[in-house]
């Protein structure tokens, strides 16, 4: 199988050695990787919490949960995967009777598996049926939300979720574009972006339609609400001193969890600054050069 073969090579686990450090993960206690995406981090915390750490991983993705099951097949006696979205944390933890954790990692960005060999319209790089859907039981897809939304309503996606600035033109063109001809694959998508955005508008650092495949996938995806959801619920969880280590890659996403952890009088900011990529990661892994880890504590002293 494809994926198979290829996602190995694909994957690169980002800021790997720095999630370790502030997990610190340990002999006897239990972890959530609430992303286990291919595998990557999951992995690392069971190998420093030799030889009977527990992780309980989180998974909606069906791909990437099939890969990660073979790959940490060896750790099979330690690891309980659970197929939901991080968001259903509380739900998860209580279906296995777990009240406590002792540390807990989430990784918001899209995999590499996803980019480069999902077929679900993540990447403009190829022309794909617009699915966008993490989760293939869910009902809502890039093509859906094209074909319903109104003019209002893109603008607002688009600029919300993508900070777009030229949200509106690309809104309009799309209105008018599918009055004709129903708008399903990426490249239909991304040729209508293109002419919509004057040429002097064009980003030079970034292709002109990643702002709008950025807001759609968050979109289709809930990506924000089930995030804020997270760094509400997991706190609940964390046993006193317990760390939680978010990695974000886009101003939105590090926005709320800098926010979220700055608020939450249970817990205390351990990076005032983001932790971000050495030079060497980003030479070797350069999607790694948008990462931002931040980590918050429960505290000792107040924690219920």
């Amino acid at each position: 199988m494809v994926i198979e073969r290829q996602a190995g090579q694909l994957h690169t686990s980002v800021l790997l050695p720095e999630c370790i450090h502030y997990l610190a993960p340990q002999a006897g206690k239990v972890y959530v990787d609430g992303t286990l995406g291919l595998g990557g981090h999951t992995e690392a915390i069971l190998d420093a919490s030799a030889p009977d750490g527990r992780v309980i991983a989180f998974e909606w993705d069906g791909s990437a949960l099939q890969y990660a099951l073979q790959r940490l097949d060896r750790f099979k006696d330690r690891l309980t995967v659970v197929r939901r979205n991080f968001a259903e944390l509380a739900e998860g933890l209580d279906e296995i009777g777990v009240q406590e954790i002792d540390g807990l990692l989430i990784d918001v960005g899209v995999s590499s598996l996803q980019l480069d060999l999902g077929e679900r319209g993540f990447s403009f790089q190829r022309d794909e049926l617009l699915d966008m859907r993490m989760d293939n039981r869910g009902k809502t897809t890039a093509e859906a939300i094209l074909a319903s939304c109104s003019e209002q309503e893109l603008a607002d996606i688009f600029y919300y979720y993508g900070e777009e600035r030229q949200a509106r033109p690309i809104a309009n063109a799309i209105i008018e574009y599918r009055k004709k001809e129903q708008i399903r694959t990426t490249k239909q998508l991304v040729s209508i972006v293109a002419h919509a955005v004057p040429k002097r508008f064009h980003p030079k650092r970034i292709h002109v339609a990643t702002k709008v495949f950025q807001a759609l996938r968050i979109a289709v995806n809930t990506e924000l609400e089930n995030l804020a959801r997270i760094l509400d619920d997991g706190v609940r969880y964390l046993k006193p001193g317990a760390n939680f280590c978010v990695i974000s890659f886009h101003s939105l996403e590090d926005r709320i969890v800098k926010r979220k952890f700055r608020n939450n009088e249970l817990l205390d900011v351990l990076t005032g600054r983001p932790v971000q990529s050495s030079p060497e990661e980003i030479a070797l892994n350069p999607r790694s050069r948008s990462a931002r880890l931040r980590v918050a504590q429960k505290r000792i002293s107040n924690a219920h």
